[in-house]
């Protein structure tokens, strides 16, 4: 599998390279995003081993998910179930975990279901129904994440921050669910400083949310940061982080 090394820059890192994107060349690549995750979280007094990389696999083809799991990648975020569909049925084993990532509409949740160990967008109480509906006529229990709308933009799905906890109390009472955390996603804005705010925000949230003591909710991540602001979510508290383009574009 050949792929066109991209053009940019990422934290100090340059990325311009002629070569093809071979295993070798994706290493390299993660061993400087592990560098980075690594120093983020000794700011907040944590280790590289307390942060889980999801690797964000949207556009990229099943060879490239291979090589990157011959460079020691088990979990894959994947945006589309249709997409999905494709992909995972050619990137099977027993060490890969698939979470969804993206907007999950209602009448893909069967497929979802079938396809992913985490939905990390679960967006409405309608949604987490739905899932929950599906889940227990397949008897089983999904795992889930409750997607916060942080950043407050219309065009971004999730949760308002005040009716998070309203909206749990409600998933909590659903059986077909386990509900693992929460994910957030910043706003598109230049200003790091407006990013730390939106990432605060979303820590005070999953903070809260720990203290409330619900049989099947078990707030284990706080999933925020991607490509260009995982340092920040790091240095903020997140604990998983979803990177694409920092390794394949």
């Amino acid at each position: 599998m050949l792929l066109k090394a991209p053009e940019f820059c990422i934290g100090g890192f340059d990325l311009s390279l002629g070569d093809p994107l071979t295993t070798h060349l994706f290493k390299d690549r993660l061993d400087h995003v592990q560098r980075l995750i690594e120093k983020a979280a000794q700011q907040s007094g944590r280790s590289l081993n307390d942060i889980t990389l999801v690797i964000v696999t949207k556009g990229v083809k099943p060879e490239a998910v291979l090589e990157a799991r011959e460079a020691g990648i088990s979990i894959f975020g994947e945006n589309r179930v249709q997409e999905a569909t494709e992909k995972i049925p050619a990137v099977q084993g027993a060490d890969i975990q698939w979470h969804l990532i993206g907007h999950l509409q209602s009448n893909k949740v069967k497929a979802a279901i079938s396809l992913f160990q985490l939905i990390q967008s679960v967006d409405t109480v309608r949604l987490a129904d739905k899932i929950n509906q599906e889940a227990l006529a397949e008897n089983r229990v999904v795992s889930v994440l409750l997607e916060v709308n942080i950043s407050g933009e219309e065009q971004k799905y999730g949760f308002n921050p005040e009716e998070v906890y309203s909206a749990l109390d409600l998933i909590a009472k659903m059986s077909g669910l386990r509900v693992l955390g929460v994910m957030g996603i910043a706003p598109n804005v230049a200003d790091d400083n407006v990013k730390r705010e939106t990432f605060k925000k979303l820590k005070g949230i999953f903070s809260v949310c720990k203290t409330l003591k619900y049989e099947n909710v078990e707030m284990r991540y706080l999933s925020m940061g991607m490509s260009d602001d995982y340092v920040i979510a790091i240095e903020e508290g997140a604990n998983m982080v979803r990177l694409g383009k920092a390794l394949f574009r």
